[in-house]
């Protein structure tokens, strides 16, 4: 197996670091849990334990990032300007930033970074229309809403700048050459499985979601029910706030004091469960109703920490910009179907997704995931 250039010392250390901090917490991680009060502490000792992981697919990313850099080796890099445009400019996509930073310096091309501050598509839109004007040499992009960038990216494609898709799933049809992100179903499997694990297999759940029509959360949210099928759960309304946190929080309190009945939320979007979470503290309810969420933000992770969160299903915005990076530069100078035959490899079962992995964090887990990040340079 040929070493990747810059990234196997990386991520052996990375993680060596994360087993040598999971090793030294695991006696007292449980200890943690009980801090948070003593109806949380008691309530999570009675539930079956939620199962954390955080090895993604970081191993089969780093020989691809290695294939590609060798196959452009030789080739006028420097020349190229990328692009990685985000849906919304939240904690979430630091990671993401950091990556595609790193990987513009290890590849040795120049890029942008590109988030709409609200959320808002019109903005997104608009992005893509500035860097098209400024001949962007490729960029990624998570789609806000798949329809409305059909046009853009279908566009771009015929003028020959490579549209990569990352987050959330294009059609292929529609000019995307590949999609680069979460397995989105898979991830809301693994969402469903801790909220069966946390609820002890029945009650009353209400999801949290920025949109019921991105790709990405209606995968997830389909994962989810049907990781609950079977069992005495019942979903019994999805709430959307449209990429607004402060409705996302109102959506949470709502739930709560309108059905004294719901005993779980699922948080789709990266705010959504800490917004689940701050409406469960405020109740006075921490560990009787159950919080499962996306993602990585630290106010997230302080919430997993002091036991109101009880999982978040995380992904690898990081690897997203960093072999975003890579894979756009191969785009551009390799071609569509000389970066799809090196990239065939690694795709998953559907032949046209290739995943930045899926982890669950929970308390157990916690300090190692923060020291990998860390050791990627990712900061909160």
């Amino acid at each position: 197996m040929r070493a990747p250039l810059s990234r196997l010392p990386r991520a052996a250390r990375v993680a060596a670091a994360a087993a040598a901090v999971l090793a030294l917490t695991a006696g007292c991680s449980k200890q943690g849990a009980g801090d948070s009060g003593a109806s949380a502490g008691s309530t999570a000792a009675a539930a079956p334990a939620i199962q954390g992981d955080i090895t993604f697919n970081d191993d089969n990313l780093a020989r691809l990032d290695a294939a590609l850099k060798a196959a452009i080796q030789g080739k006028d890099v420097s020349a190229l300007d990328l692009a990685m445009v985000v849906n919304v400019a939240v904690d979430y996509w630091n990671a993401g930033k950091t990556g595609f930073t790193k990987g513009l310096s290890d590849l040795g091309a120049k890029g942008t970074f590109q988030a709409p501050a609200n959320g808002r598509l019109d903005q997104q839109l608009s992005i893509i229309q500035t860097l098209r004007g400024q001949d962007i040499s490729a960029f990624s992009l998570s789609a806000i809403d798949p329809t409305a960038v059909k046009s853009p990216i279908q566009s771009a494609a015929s003028a020959g700048i490579p549209v990569l898709a990352i987050d959330s799933p294009l059609p292929a049809e529609d000019g995307a050459a590949l999609y680069l992100g979460t397995p989105n179903y898979q991830a809301g499997k693994k969402a469903g499985e801790a909220m069966k694990a946390a609820l002890g297999g029945k009650g009353e759940v209400v999801v949290l979601v920025g949109s019921l029509t991105a790709s990405n959360a209606v995968e997830r949210i389909q994962g989810f029910e049907d990781a609950l099928k079977g069992t005495g759960i019942k979903v019994t309304n999805k709430l959307a706030d449209n990429m607004d946190a402060s409705k996302a929080l109102t959506n949470a309190q709502t739930a709560i004091q309108t059905d004294p009945n719901v005993t779980g939320l699922y948080g789709v979007y990266s705010y959504d469960g800490p917004s689940a979470a701050q409406a469960v503290q405020a109740a006075g309810k921490t560990g009787k109703v159950k919080v499962i969420s996306d993602d990585s933000d630290a106010q997230t992770l302080a919430f997993i920490q002091q036991g109101v969160i009880q999982a978040t299903v995380v992904q690898s915005p990081y690897q997203q910009g960093y072999t975003g990076a890579y894979l756009l530069a191969a785009l551009k100078l390799l071609g569509k179907d000389g970066t799809l035959a090196l990239v065939k490899p690694y795709l998953e079962s559907d032949g046209t997704t290739l995943s930045s992995g899926v982890g669950v964090v929970t308390q157990d887990n916690l300090a190692a995931f923060r020291a990998k990040q860390t050791q990627l340079g990712i900061a909160g």
